[in-house]
């Protein structure tokens, strides 16, 4: 066999070899919320049993915001091949530039997420009610 086809056909075997390794650690895109029973499903992931009965997508799926019925604001986002998700708590900072939420929850490890939301000014005062 020629060298160059030997050459092309173990390129070829340690391309597949590593695109292989790369599906079996689940590494991709970036996971999105595509709709509110999405979000959920990665909600109970985050904090078993947890039931939003409010909801804020991010336009693009990024992230989430959701209230449970005694109170409690969940914070999803993405984190790797999944999300992440946090209760938030009174150290929570928030603001609002025009339809895009930016929320430091004060955790170092977890950083600030930025949510674009249909109606933020709800959600600040949501979050605002936590500090209180």
């Amino acid at each position: 066999m020629a060298p160059a086809l030997l050459q092309f056909a173990g390129s070829l075997l340690a391309i597949l070899a590593l695109a292989a390794f790369a599906y079996w650690l689940k590494l991709g895109p970036a996971p999105r919320l595509a709709d509110e029973e999405a979000v959920r499903i990665a909600a109970d992931e985050a904090v078993s049993g947890y039931e939003p009965v409010a909801i804020g997508l991010d336009r693009s799926g990024k992230g989430a915001l959701m209230r449970d019925a005694a109170g409690r604001v969940l914070l999803l986002r993405q984190h790797g091949s999944h999300f992440a998700g946090r209760i938030l708590t009174s150290a929570t900072r928030v603001r609002s530039e025009g339809s895009t939420l930016l929320i430091d929850t004060a955790e170092k490890r977890y950083g600030t997420a930025r949510l674009v939301l249909d109606d933020p000014a709800a959600w600040v005062r949501t979050i605002e009610a936590i500090r209180q």
